[in-house]
């Protein structure tokens, strides 16, 4: 009795939530819409919308090169985006590169420090569950520099497996890139192990975290790792914005990412000298409106906090994976009891395209395909699945109209 009542309470603390996401009032085809493509990007709060308004419509002016009023004020909260960022995964100020998303901050990494650091004979392995943004990057380097890039295998429940990564370590290996939470699973990898196993053999570890920052407390100190990348789009911010955190002595060694007007101390034809990380790292003029705009989508995520963000997640688990296995001929992939509140799958006799569509049809926004993990489906042996992912404002309500639909769609169309 006591649970049911504790779980009546966080319930209404997210349908609290959820009344400040203007978009979740709307109907589609005629339902009230269910989005639960939060892996893919998250919906905006109310907060968000009006920061994006008030800098156009009060402050607008480039950053840190003015002296007059609107200048100071768009500095001021663009560097307070930065601050809070850098708190957020308990990282200092200057170890906090801005970008346009996790996919860019992967790519300035393999720009400089990989061009710098990584020669023919070196190895860099990274995780057999990983998006293409942490794979890509990594053959082109490849392309230009001649080093090998080895996928890392992946257990049956969809989490790293460490010893193939143990065996596959060497003084060869340069670097790990592994995904903290799979985009296309849910899992939870133990990156903390990670590591601590790379460190034995003196690789650097970069982690993606866009998937993670949203859902767990991130602490860059305590991972010990050496790049961490995340997206301000998946955090209930607007997109177009991102994090890179490199350690202090990483990013004073390595060359810019772009040449421009900000990262410079002095520019002359003889030759030009940089600014101090991370502005050397932020050529030109960053995209302003939406960093400033990030700021209350953190402090959405802070005032909820990651305590109860976890308890609402575990009971979505619970009754989903209950609902799941009650439905004859679906397949859940990403079966880890460590993971998040994603649920990919497939039904016997139902295209995950098809599946999603008449979901669709029912005013529920689910993600259906490889989820630029195609990599990781060839393994599965399958073309792609449903993903329904959850996020701050997803009740147990939510997942109990998605499982009814899949239900019916199941006994309608499917062949178990």
């Amino acid at each position: 009795m006591t649970e049911t009542k504790t779980i009546t309470q966080r319930e209404q603390q997210l349908v609290e939530v959820k009344k400040d996401f203007p978009i979740l009032k709307r109907e589609v085809n005629g339902h009230p819409l269910i989005y639960l493509d939060n892996a893919a990007t998250t919906q905006k709060p109310q907060g968000v919308i009006n920061a994006l308004t008030e800098y156009y419509s009060s402050y607008n002016s480039n950053i840190h090169r003015g002296v007059h009023t609107l200048a100071n004020e768009a500095t001021e909260a663009f560097e307070k985006t930065r601050n809070t960022a850098a708190g957020f995964i308990n990282s200092k100020v200057d170890e906090l590169v801005l970008t346009k998303g996790t996919t860019e901050s992967i790519n300035l990494v393999a720009r400089t420090w990989g061009e710098k650091s990584i020669s023919k004979d070196d190895v860099i392995l990274v995780g057999g569950a990983e998006h293409h943004s942490n794979i890509v990057p990594w053959q082109l380097l490849s392309d230009r520099v001649g080093c090998k890039v080895r996928p890392v295998k992946i257990k049956e429940e969809g989490v790293l497996d460490l010893e193939d990564l143990r065996f596959q370590l060497s003084e060869n290996v340069k670097l790990v890139a592994v995904n903290l939470i799979s985009n296309s699973l849910g899992t939870i990898n133990p990156v903390k192990e990670v590591g601590r196993l790379a460190k034995e053999f003196g690789a650097k570890v970069l982690i993606d975290g866009a998937q993670a920052a949203p859902h767990m407390k991130i602490d860059v100190q305590d991972l010990d790792c050496h790049f961490l990348a995340f997206s301000g789009h998946k955090m209930y911010g607007p997109t177009g914005v991102g994090f890179l955190f490199g350690k202090s002595e990483i990013l004073n060694s390595i060359p810019p990412f772009q040449g421009g007007g900000e990262m410079i101390k002095e520019v002359s034809f003889e030759g030009t000298s940089y600014l101090d990380p991370p502005l050397k790292f932020e050529a030109g003029t960053p995209n302003i409106a939406d960093v400033i705009a990030m700021q209350p989508a953190f402090e959405l995520i802070q005032k909820v906090g990651f305590e109860k963000i976890s308890e609402m997640e575990k009971e979505l688990i619970r009754y989903s994976r209950e609902r799941m296995a009650s439905i004859p001929g679906l397949k859940e992939f990403g079966t880890s009891q460590s993971k998040t509140a994603l649920f990919s799958f497939i039904v016997d006799g139902v295209h995950s395209f098809d599946l999603g569509q008449l979901l669709d049809a029912k005013g529920i926004a689910v993600r259906t395909g490889h989820h630029c993990t195609m990599p990781l489906m060839d393994s599965l042996g399958i073309e792609g699945t449903v993903r329904a992912s959850f996020g701050i404002y997803n009740t147990v309500k939510d997942a109990e109209y998605l499982w009814d639909q899949v239900e019916r769609i199941q006994s309608k169309y499917g062949s178990a």
